[in-house]
């Protein structure tokens, strides 16, 4: 990367000598490239590691129960891309559907995170005790969101309100997002 700075100083300093350039306007150049080009390389570098953390694969090469459970629950809509996600140390997978809703597996194919954005999703899927609670506390909305967290159960619903369980599905929040 230096070299290819110091190639770009000699590039404007003969520019400088053939098109007459203001002197300034070269030591500005200069001095930015030598402050932010670190920078610049750096973010580079890892945009370049970010990208090539997910591997794109085919809906075939998920584990069968997740395969499973797309055609069980998503059948509605198509996927629109699959990858093994590095974001799970490549232990789990993340699926984009063509109506939005992105589903995150485990290793081994069980759903991790359900993701409409702001629209309701299948609930098939969904531990009865916390449909029952959403039903009986929220009964005008829908769950838009549940994501199972190391220690807890994250459900989001369509008003915002933000509930989360113990793995059992013992209430643990009931408060609305601000």
């Amino acid at each position: 990367m230096i070299t290819h700075f110091k190639n770009f100083k000699s590039f404007l300093n003969r520019f400088d000598r053939d098109f007459s350039c203001s002197k300034l306007v070269i030591q500005y150049l200069n001095k930015w490239i030598m402050k932010n080009g670190i920078f610049i390389a750096v973010t580079l570098f890892l945009l370049t590691i970010s990208a090539s953390a997910q591997k794109k694969i085919e809906v075939t090469e998920l584990p069968k129960p997740a395969q499973e459970f797309l055609k069980k629950h998503f059948s509605h809509t198509t996927v629109v891309s699959a990858k093994k996600d590095a974001e799970h140390g490549e232990k789990g997978f993340e699926v984009k559907l063509k109506d939005g809703t992105e589903v995150e597996f485990w290793k081994d194919g069980s759903y991790r995170e359900v993701d409409g954005g702001d629209k309701p999703i299948p609930t098939a899927f969904i531990p009865d005790n916390i449909k029952a609670y959403v039903a009986k506390n929220h009964p005008n909305e829908k769950i838009t969101h549940i994501d199972y967290g190391h220690k807890d159960l994250d459900v989001d619903l369509t008003n915002n309100i933000d509930l989360e369980f113990t793995k059992e599905g013992e209430i643990l929040k009931d408060k609305k997002d601000k």
